[in-house]
């Protein structure tokens, strides 16, 4: 592809220099900042101005990159890592900025961003309450009965699939880490739970791959749920808004 001749340091330096005029600072973020880049992998950037109307996102190609641009100041993005992320176990945006290259250099400012990252990383999300541990395992039980005895292949594709994601994120929250989605999900495991992302692999490897059916991920999953009270359904409860609550929200 001709965006080999552009590397994404000199992509993000012309996008500070044209597209970003003004801009304090871009954070070079995402696998092809780590050289893990894949064909149609995209520049990942933070893009941080002393202030603005208000924070976006948005995708473009330049340079023959596709570019996925987060566009912020400091104050949009304290509220979306306490704010917006946070509250959802989420910390993307934070460890784009912690981890990601400086344009045009390290500064003050950038070092000041880069420390309110690592700060929302090392707090880590907020603690599970008992509601919503149990709301994950109700959910997570409906999926592995629907695996039990699936009506056909394409069902049980279906909600595996949506099983392997909820599993990462039972694991991940139950343990007060911060969850992840996606292929992002791999990558988290590996670094936190090296033996548990073997174990996870192999039985949805089983299940997708060669055949050998739900047995394991069913046995994966009675492992994860056991130390919170395993699976559940007879007794589980959860009450609507009252209409009060309702009609107040709605004014």
């Amino acid at each position: 592809m001709t965006r080999a001749k552009y590397s994404p340091l000199f992509v993000t330096k012309d996008l500070l220099e044209n597209r970003y005029k003004g801009a304090e600072v871009i954070f070079l973020a995402g696998s092809v900042m780590r050289g893990e880049a894949s064909t149609y992998s995209d520049v990942d950037i933070v893009v941080v101005f002393p202030n603005v109307e208000r924070a976006y996102r948005e995708s473009f190609y330049h340079l023959e990159w596709p570019v996925e641009a987060f566009v912020h100041d400091p104050e949009t993005l304290r509220h979306f890592f306490e704010d917006v992320d946070w509250p959802e176990g989420n910390c993307t945006l934070a460890e784009m900025v912690h981890e990601g290259i400086e344009t045009p250099g390290a500064t003050s400012f950038s070092e000041g961003l880069k420390s309110m990252a690592s700060k929302v990383l090392a707090e880590g999300p907020p603690k599970l309450a008992p509601s919503d541990i149990d709301d994950r395992r109700y959910l997570i039980s409906e999926l592995v009965d629907d695996v039990r005895d699936p009506r056909s292949r394409h069902e049980l594709v279906a909600s595996a699939t949506r099983l392997y994601a909820e599993l990462a994120d039972f694991h991940f929250r139950s343990r007060g880490n911060y969850s992840a989605s996606g292929k992002a999900i791999l990558k988290r495991l590996k670094k936190a739970d090296p033996a548990f992302l073997r174990s996870f692999t192999e039985a949805f490897d089983a299940l997708f791959i060669s055949g050998g059916g739900p047995a394991k991920v069913i046995e994966l999953t009675e492992a994860l749920l056991a130390p919170y009270g395993g699976f559940l359904f007879g007794g589980y409860r959860r009450d609507a808004p009252t209409r009060s609550t309702v009609a107040r929200a709605g004014r």
